[in-house]
């Protein structure tokens, strides 16, 4: 039966006690804060947050996550790892139901993603990684409950496509596609590419590509370490890089700006 290191099973148990705090708040009617970013910010944000801290923090490795308060950089600089973490990723999607929001986990080392856990409760589907073992895997639960064992023989091993097509299956936000991304689709056009749309929210489009469901994902909107980390472990376990557009090298975590630069995620070259 499939086993996982020890710090990948903590964080899966986190994310699946995380995900059904979410959707007992999902299923119910629910008040929506905005944080001085104008960022939506629900209940399901901070309970989901308390939960996954309570169980990262017996760890004893330290916490970056969106809903904690960010430490300085004089004080994250010397970690060799860290969690970071976001308690729902596509809040928006979730205040609008549409199922398409997610619990991200990462373990990042010396600022590369070494774990990653991907759980989307509403569709009771998650991806979790082992980046050195060049291993990740996705399982669709009977129920928000399942134990981990049941969890373990569900699992399948996923990858990325292996034909090169002349389609293009290229991955947009569900709530940030602008004018870059659909000036990078028209770049492909014009290289006699017969471009596919899908649009998905929140870091389920890492999981599109790392399962060969699309075939590249451009991000030139904002996104923080939160949004990508756990989604870059699952897609480097296949061989699929997350490439900045800055320094054209992987991003990297724990940075003193905790803001991504524009990104691109594709296969190897």
């Amino acid at each position: 039966m499939l086993t996982t290191n020890n710090l990948l099973k903590i964080a899966i148990e986190a994310s699946l006690k995380a995900g059904e705090a979410i959707m007992s708040i999902y299923d119910k009617a629910f008040t929506v804060d905005y944080k001085d970013d104008q960022s939506p910010l629900t209940e399901a944000d901070l309970q989901a947050n308390a939960i996954i801290n309570a169980h990262l923090v017996k760890t004893e490795i330290p916490i970056i996550s969106e809903e904690n308060k960010q430490l300085d950089y004089s004080l994250r600089k010397n970690w060799t790892n860290c969690w970071v973490v976001d308690p729902v990723d596509g809040t928006k999607e979730f205040i609008k139901r549409n199922g398409e929001f997610t619990v991200n986990i990462a373990l990042v080392q010396n600022g590369k993603p070494l774990y990653g856990v991907i759980y989307a409760p509403a569709y009771k589907s998650i991806y979790f990684a082992d980046v050195q073992k060049k291993q990740a895997f996705k399982a669709n639960l009977r129920s928000l409950n399942s134990p981990l064992e049941v969890l373990y023989e569900l699992s399948e091993p996923i990858s990325p496509k292996l034909n090169k097509e002349n389609v293009v299956q290229v991955v947009g936000s569900r709530s940030h596609m602008n004018s870059d991304t659909l000036n990078f689709v028209d770049s492909l056009k014009s290289q006699g590419f017969l471009v596919e749309t899908v649009s998905k929210g929140s870091s389920l489009k890492f999981c599109l590509v790392a399962e060969g469901k699309a075939d590249i994902y451009p991000r030139f909107a904002p996104t923080w370490e939160w949004d990508t980390a756990a989604g870059q472990a699952i897609c480097n376990a296949v061989g699929i890089d997350v490439i900045s557009e800055d320094t054209k090298l992987p991003l990297v975590y724990n940075k003193e700006n905790l803001l991504n630069p524009s990104f691109l995620v594709a296969p190897k070259e």
